[in-house]
């Protein structure tokens, strides 16, 4: 994988996209080496149980070390989110609400490659529109998981699909 790719990962639930993801992270023992030399930060953000009975403002710098709510507040406005819900109980705000947290925290700083798994999950069609032009316009190197080939072919420079077992490579045009 280049570092210069926006690379997209299609394929049926069970496929084995996430796991690829969790082995880029080391979460799992395998057979064999995988190599990287740049940093990895993981969309989503893994939420303990303590922390969804707090407001993510409180929690935001152990999802994220270096965080900055103003950072967070200003990706939270270009996704048409209030600030206040970053003061909220997580376990309080919708799914889509979540999303956008989630969202503004990955954004608020500078990232070395993005591992972005499902992300249009819970957004609304204006929300998607919003993060498909951005992921577009993202200097940075992204993996993107997701079920929705048209998002895909807007944000991709590459789209490695899983079906039936076999892998599918295929180049986009730029």
């Amino acid at each position: 994988i280049d570092t210069n790719w926006k690379l997209g990962f299609i394929g049926r639930n069970g496929k084995g996209k996430t796991t690829f993801l969790n082995l880029l992270l080391g979460k799992y023992q395998f057979t064999g080496s995988i190599s990287a030399s740049t940093k990895f930060d993981y969309f989503p953000y893994e939420i303990a149980e303590y922390q969804k009975q707090m407001p993510v403002a409180e929690f935001m710098e152990d999802l994220k070390p270096g965080c900055e709510i103003w950072r967070v507040i200003c990706e939270l406005e270009e996704l048409s989110e209030s600030s206040e819900i970053l003061y909220r109980p997580y376990c309080t705000l919708s799914p889509g609400e979540c999303t956008k947290i989630l969202l503004a925290v990955l954004f608020s700083q500078e990232n070395e490659f993005l591992l972005i798994d499902e992300p249009t999950n819970h957004l609304d069609f204006d929300s998607i529109e919003w993060l498909q032009s951005y992921l577009a316009s993202y200097k940075g190197a992204l993996l993107v998981v997701t079920h929705d080939r048209y998002f895909l072919d807007q944000i991709a420079s590459r789209i490695i699909e899983l079906s039936f077992g076999d892998r599918k490579s295929t180049r986009l045009n730029s």
